[in-house]
């Protein structure tokens, strides 16, 4: 567990100093019938557009912290929107009722076990991090 958490911390290390910008991948259950998303399908279910998949099952996302780099360029890449325009875009959300942002884990390593036990959740992690047990649906460079 402490080298998972030391790996984790050098990947943050390294995205915050710009020594190479992360490859995130955005991922579904191993169980999971999907194999691809385009990018504003997936900004749809992060942005609660919709809470399903392209074929009708039910889509549940995971986020990563507020302030965290690869939460940060995620937005970024699939819905063009800052750190700043999405705290504004869920403050509407929730005050008008029409949504709630997704349920947040600590880091890439606990998306993917969260992920991978539940074929209804949609996540994105570190490209390092991703095994066997999900698969990416999506790739940002």
């Amino acid at each position: 567990m402490a080298i998972l958490r030391l790996i984790s911390l050098l990947l943050l290390v390294l995205t915050c100093a710009g020594v190479g910008a992360a490859e995130l991948v955005v991922i579904v259950s191993a169980r999971n019938p999907l194999s691809a998303l385009r990018p504003e399908q997936v900004a749809d279910i992060f942005l609660a557009q919709t809470g399903r998949f392209p074929g009708g099952d039910e889509a549940m996302a995971l986020d990563l912290p507020v302030g965290s780099p690869l939460r940060d360029e995620f937005y970024n890449k699939v819905a063009a929107k800052s750190p700043a325009l999405m705290k504004a875009y869920w403050t509407k959300m929730v005050f008008t009722g029409r949504g709630q942002p997704p349920r947040e884990l600590a880091n890439s390593i606990a998306v993917r076990k969260m992920v991978a036990e539940n074929p209804s959740m949609i996540g994105y992690i570190d490209r390092a991090a991703l095994d066997a047990s999900v698969k990416a649906v999506l790739v940002t460079r």
